[in-house]
C-alpha cells in the first residue's frame, strides 16, 4: 500500500464531501467519509490512512482512534492539500 497515494485519495475525498469552516479549510465528519461509497471502495484501511494523515499534519481531528458509530461526528479538518 502507498501511504502517500492514500493520502492523496483521502485529500480529495474531504474536498469532494465537506465543507469550507470560516478558516477557508475543508471540513468532514468522519461518519460522511465512513458512509460514502467510492470511500469505501477505495481505502483498504481508512482508519489507518487517517491516522497516517494525521501524523503527517495533513488532517487534524479530535482524538486518536476513529471508529464507525461511536465517532460519526468528529470533524476532520484538511490543513494541506498536498502530501
Amino acid at each position: 500500500m502507498d501511504v502517500n497515494k492514500e493520502i492523496g485519495h483521502l485529500i480529495d475525498a474531504i474536498q469532494r464531501l465537506g465543507t469550507e469552516n470560516s478558516d477557508k479549510q475543508h471540513e468532514v465528519t468522519f461518519g460522511t467519509l465512513f458512509n460514502d461509497d467510492d470511500c469505501a471502495n477505495l481505502f483498504e484501511a481508512m482508519v489507518g490512512t487517517l491516522r497516517a494523515a494525521k501524523r503527517k499534519k495533513i488532517i487534524t481531528y479530535d482524538g486518536e482512534l476513529l471508529l464507525q458509530g461511536v465517532h460519526d461526528n468528529v470533524k476532520i479538518t484538511l490543513l494541506k492539500t498536498e502530501v
